[in-house]
């Protein structure tokens, strides 16, 4: 597989970056983002890539012909736990930053990811909104479909996918989805599928003993109700706020077994698909530092689960060659 030259905006820890190497890309990346904690991370586990600043000012003239461009543009104000301002939201309307880059950088494939929510966020119109957009941007198809990271790891975390490819595609291009699905071997590890945990949010902490053998009960915990055990065995959904007693409903996975205990960020990084440790340093202008257990659960809920990523890169490695 030859390289290929990536604008990654809102890049967070590198999920969209890390997946297509998993899948045998070369990857060069040129990453925006906004957190500094995540930025730090980022330039300290790939070393060769390139920090661009904020996608509000990140131009397309700037940068080298670029091949691919991934985005989970903010999602707090489509969020089905959050207000739900939809594209009238500041964080959400950031979108539009990434359509313009698309339109300037004209890449061969882009990938949006975002939370199940959008597709309902003001009864479906800012959906339809968003798909207008990429169709304005002209010379692109378009396939999206809800992926399940429980249907490659542990964790019950349901995001939409969008991708955009070139019209010129050849006609035999089988296109990119579908891809898994409730017909398919969900997770095995240790051959059970009880293993698998609710979706991580960074708002938590973990720690999942490898093969999660040792699990005998996943929930989580409400100051309202108290622990409240998961039927389906799956973990939470990994969240990227702190709890809260505000918030009844911001406390991490919990396994309940010899103790009860919160998953540690090894474990938020194993269910996100990252190797261990991918979240402990951080490269701060030059200086290597130990990042917090607070910034680690924040930036493992944040992040692509890279197995998802991997999934999608396997299938449209056509349109790169």
């Amino acid at each position: 597989m030859r390289k290929i030259n990536q604008l990654d905006l809102f890049s967070g820890i590198g999920g969209f970056h890390l997946g297509f190497e998993k899948a045998g890309y070369k990857v060069k990346s040129y990453f925006s983002e906004v957190d500094k904690h995540a930025v730090a991370v980022y330039k300290h586990k790939f070393k060769d890539a390139e920090y661009v600043g904020s996608v509000t000012d990140v131009q397309g003239t700037d940068l080298p012909s670029i091949d691919l461009i991934t985005f989970g543009s903010p999602c707090q104000d489509f969020s089905l736990a959050g207000k739900r301002k939809g594209m009238g939201g500041e964080r959400s309307s950031l979108i539009l930053e990434a359509i313009r880059l698309i339109g300037e950088c004209r890449p061969r494939v882009f990938i949006w990811e975002n939370v199940k929510g959008t597709f309902s966020s003001n009864s479906g119109e800012d959906f339809a909104a968003i798909l207008q957009a990429f169709a304005n941007i002209g010379g692109y198809r378009l396939e999206w479909q809800l992926l399940n990271t429980s249907w490659f790891l542990p964790q019950n975390r349901e995001r939409i996918y969008l991708v955009g490819y070139s019209t010129n595609t050849k006609r035999n291009w089988r296109g990119v989805f579908p891809i898994g699905g409730n017909n398919t071997e969900d997770f095995t590890m240790e051959g059970s599928r009880k293993a698998v945990t609710k979706c991580l949010t960074a708002r938590g902490q973990a720690d999942l003993h490898s093969g999660l053998q040792l699990i005998k009960e996943v929930g989580d915990f409400r100051n309202d109700e108290g622990w409240r055990p998961r039927k389906d065995g799956l973990s939470p959904c990994l969240a990227t706020r702190r709890s809260s007693e505000q918030d009844v409903s911001t406390m991490p996975p919990i396994i309940k077994g010899s103790r009860i205990r919160r998953l540690t960020p090894i474990e938020c990084e194993r269910l996100q698909g990252f190797p261990d440790n991918h979240t402990e340093y951080g490269n701060y202008d030059g200086e290597v530092k130990k990042m917090s257990n607070t910034q680690r659960y924040k930036q493992c809920g944040n992040a692509v689960t890279t197995d998802v990523v991997q999934a999608i890169a396997e299938k449209i490695k056509p349109l790169f060659k």
